[in-house]
């Protein structure tokens, strides 16, 4: 009940209220702004009354996906869904599929709630997992922060080529753009800073499990470090793997961890391996 504040030396009890919401709350500047502009800040005798849930709608078109989405977590704040593979997580002009962003629309569409929830971070079309995203500008702003402050941990677990050296736990490599490939980046000394630390999980005769935990967030950093590394990725034909067991990157977002914007509560929410790779073990222990 912050309405019980003493007012600050030469304040009021609603100066008092904007130090608690800046200083303990951690309510960020932008947003502080945004309320007071729009009377969305209340002190209702003791208590403390914030417009952090106005109706909105969403930007994308409500597609109902052809089966239900899973939600691996979700309250007021904060929404982590399992993207499948070979769903896009928004409209990129190429294609007219539905997106992840369309089937969080076309959820909530469903369930007339005036909710537009907002990606916090990007997963590639074919690679599966959880997705993060912000119920609310509040959400948004801190996440968003974390995610720049590199505090949102992501890991991911893939069926590489080859056997991987135990004694390769980081790939330590700058990721540029590739000048002869629109689509491709690749190890490159004028890129950007890009850090894959690496576990072996399990050997085949001619293939390896690995976990891979994300120092840095660079656009195919997963992919092009292994490649790189002489691993490519089964399935990753843009990098050099074979598509002869999968035709896409073997590749899947294990868990995600983040501190909840508003209690501070850090989380981790897992997203079980896709059930075919039950089958793919099998047969890479057969080669």
């Amino acid at each position: 009940m912050p309405g019980k504040l003493p007012p600050l030396e030469g304040g009021d009890r609603f100066a008092a209220v904007l130090a608690w919401l800046e200083g303990t709350l951690g309510l960020p500047a932008k947003l502080q702004r945004s309320l007071i502009a729009e009377d969305g800040i209340k002190l209702a005798g003791d208590r403390l009354r914030l417009r952090l849930f106005p109706p909105k709608t969403s930007q994308y078109e409500p597609l109902a996906p052809k089966e239900p989405l899973t939600i691996l977590f979700e309250d007021d704040f904060c929404l982590v869904v399992h993207k499948p593979v070979g769903i896009k997580v928004h409209p990129d002009g190429h294609g007219c599929s539905p997106t992840l962003a369309n089937m969080v629309a076309a959820m909530y569409s469903e369930r007339g709630e005036p909710v537009a929830p907002e990606h916090i971070h990007r997963l590639d079309e074919f690679t599966s997992g959880p997705v993060l995203y912000a119920k609310n500008g509040y959400a948004q702003l801190k996440l968003n922060a974390a995610m720049a402050r590199k505090e949102i941990g992501r890991v991911y677990v893939a069926l590489v080529q080859g056997v991987i050296s135990p004694s390769l736990h980081v790939i330590d490599q700058p990721i540029g753009k590739d000048r002869h490939h629109n689509s491709r980046r690749r190890v490159s000394p004028s890129g950007q800073p890009a850090v894959t630390h690496v576990e072996l999980l399990e050997a085949y005769p001619a293939a390896s499990l690995v976990r891979l935990t994300l120092g840095t967030g660079r656009t195919h950093q997963i992919r092009v470090h292994l490649s790189h590394a002489g691993h490519p990725l089964i399935g990753d034909a843009l990098y050099g793997g074979s598509t002869k067991l999968l035709p896409h990157q073997a590749l899947h977002g294990e868990s995600l961890t983040f501190t909840h914007p508003l209690t501070g509560e850090s989380l981790r929410v897992s997203d079980p391996w896709p059930p075919n790779w039950d089958r793919l073990r099998e047969q890479l222990q057969r080669k």
